[in-house]
């Protein structure tokens, strides 16, 4: 089994930035990875997505501000975020497909706080 764990959110004002960081447990093969976050009473919603390959997708919220990149020595995926905005306020989650089993594993979440 593999775990995910998250790091890197926080509290930040209006226009800053933060960079999220998932990493794997152990050596891992991952097929796509991404991020996703929830907002208070809603559902959980797609935020970035990168293939193996490094083809990048992003909510069009988010789309100039944010960016997606993946380190596959290190089993490792990222999200820059810049630009900041209250509404980005949320708990991040990462996401990643197992290479062989397609199996879809979750990180544990970190919140993101914008404050204006």
């Amino acid at each position: 089994q593999v775990q995910l764990v998250e790091s890197g959110g926080g509290l930040v004002q209006a226009g800053g930035s933060l960079r999220l960081s998932c990493s794997a447990s152990r050596r891992f093969s991952f097929a796509a990875m991404g991020w996703y976050l929830q907002a208070p009473g809603k559902q959980r919603e797609l935020v970035a997505h990168i293939s193996t390959g490094g083809t990048t997708n992003y909510t069009d919220s988010v789309k100039g501000r944010f960016t997606i990149s993946r380190d596959n020595a290190k089993n490792t995926v990222y999200l820059q975020m810049n630009s900041l905005k209250p509404e980005d306020t949320a708990i991040y989650y990462c996401n990643a497909i197992g290479a062989y089993s397609r199996i879809a594993y979750w990180g544990q979440g970190t919140q993101v706080t914008v404050s204006s």
